[in-house]
């Protein structure tokens, strides 16, 4: 075995494998001085403009002010923000992006007035050609208290847009779009306890209203003046007044909500609506259910009317051409003899015709009510077609299985 002849000799040899053992791809390349100079001088992305910060702010107020007349975006850090202001934005094409329920604005003013105010300056009397397109509020949570107004006001916004919004406990509406006539987008947001209607969307054209939950504002949905309202896939619950209110609107549907423990009716057609089709929801343990006031050429189907306290579905006098096909009016029967609910709770309403005319009521199925399953008030409907309809456990049902006994 030979033996090194010096330390110096075993340096050598300890670092040479040592430079060995090292990938060539792991040991960085020198940056030469001039390609880091030009690497620091690069110009930005031509177009492109900075997020705005508010926390380099003096306020909120400020950080929307600095948004641009071409628009942006600014992002809100979490915090809690008291307004005793409304917080107005002013230009369009912005986006207001929080840190999702951990930004919280909340609104102090004691004078009905709004948290958020999206407007042109002008506010309704701007002109056509200056109003706002193109606003997204997403991700923060607004609450206000009995004495303030909206949550957020939209005044003539077109294409607004609302997504992951938490809006509660305001004097006024939850949310209003007042004439945001083009495409306002309202979806997976959740808006509670407020004292006016969660949504209060008058005069507004295509709207989509998706996968939001209402819970225990007056109302939850209020839908007036307007066209093409698409309500999908929404949970209602534990409103003080009604669901989905629809006046003066055509050409809309309300279809795959769960609306439940409304106070009054579940959902209300009324002022010249038309064109509307009511269908595939569970409407349960309402005060009422589907209310058509003043509404013609509209279909009522595949929906499931569970204990209703009052009329499952009234068609009143100022209403007709409807068609009601293929609902199931039920109580909590759960097979083999049993009532899932006690006996104070097993209410259970059919349908109600007060002197409408032309109707088709078809392929319909009504079990356990505790009224009869179709039943006439006033004047006798003109024009009505009943067939091929079941009823079990009914008025009626044992009505006429004692007569055939």
């Amino acid at each position: 075995m030979s033996i090194p002849q010096s330390v110096a000799a075993v340096a050598a040899a300890l670092a040479a494998v040592s430079v060995c053992a090292v990938p060539l791809s792991a040991v960085p390349a020198p940056v030469q001085e001039d390609e880091a100079v030009l690497i620091k001088a690069a110009p930005s992305l031509p177009g492109a403009r900075e997020e705005i910060r508010a926390e380099n702010y003096p306020s909120l107020q400020a950080a929307f002010d600095a948004v641009p007349a071409e628009g942006g975006v600014v992002r809100l850090p979490p915090g809690e923000f008291h307004l005793a202001e409304p917080l107005r934005l002013t230009r369009g094409d912005t986006r207001i992006i929080g840190a999702g329920p951990a930004t919280h604005l909340v609104n102090d003013n004691q004078d009905g007035r709004p948290a958020l105010l999206l407007a042109h300056p002008d506010g309704a009397d701007a002109k056509s050609a200056d109003l706002l397109w193109r606003v997204e509020l997403t991700d923060f949570r607004v609450t206000g208290n009995p004495n303030s107004g909206p949550g957020v006001l939209a005044v003539r916004v077109n294409e607004v847009y609302l997504h992951g919004l938490t809006i509660s406990k305001h004097g006024g509406d939850g949310v209003r779009l007042d004439r945001c006539y083009e495409d306002p987008r309202v979806a997976d947001c959740l808006i509670t306890y407020n004292a006016a209607a969660g949504l209060n969307v008058p005069g507004c054209h295509d709207i989509v209203v998706s996968a939001n939950h209402f819970e225990e504002n007056q109302d939850a949905v209020v839908c007036t003046d307007a066209f093409n309202l698409c309500m999908t896939g929404n949970n209602l619950d534990d409103h003080l007044g009604r669901g989905v209110v629809i006046e003066n609107t055509y050409g809309s549907v309300v279809s795959g909500n769960m609306i439940e423990e409304c106070a009054a009716a579940a959902v209300t057609l009324d002022r010249d609506c038309y064109g509307i089709t009511i269908s595939a929801n569970v409407i349960a343990h309402n005060g009422a259910g589907v209310d058509l006031i003043d509404a013609h050429g509209c279909a009522v189907s595949a929906n499931t009317f569970t204990i209703m306290q009052g009329d499952a579905l009234r068609i009143g006098p100022d209403s007709g051409r409807i068609t009601v096909s293929g609902n199931n009016f039920s109580n909590s029967y759960i097979g083999d003899g049993e009532v899932k609910r006690l006996p104070g709770d097993r209410l259970a309403g059919g349908i109600v015709l007060e002197s409408p005319s032309e109707l088709v009521l078809t392929g319909n199925l009504f079990s356990g009510l505790d009224s009869e399953p179709i039943e006439m008030r006033g004047e006798a409907p003109r024009k009505v077609l009943v067939q091929q309809n079941g009823a079990v456990d009914s008025p009626r049902a044992d009505a006429e299985e004692e007569a055939e006994e």
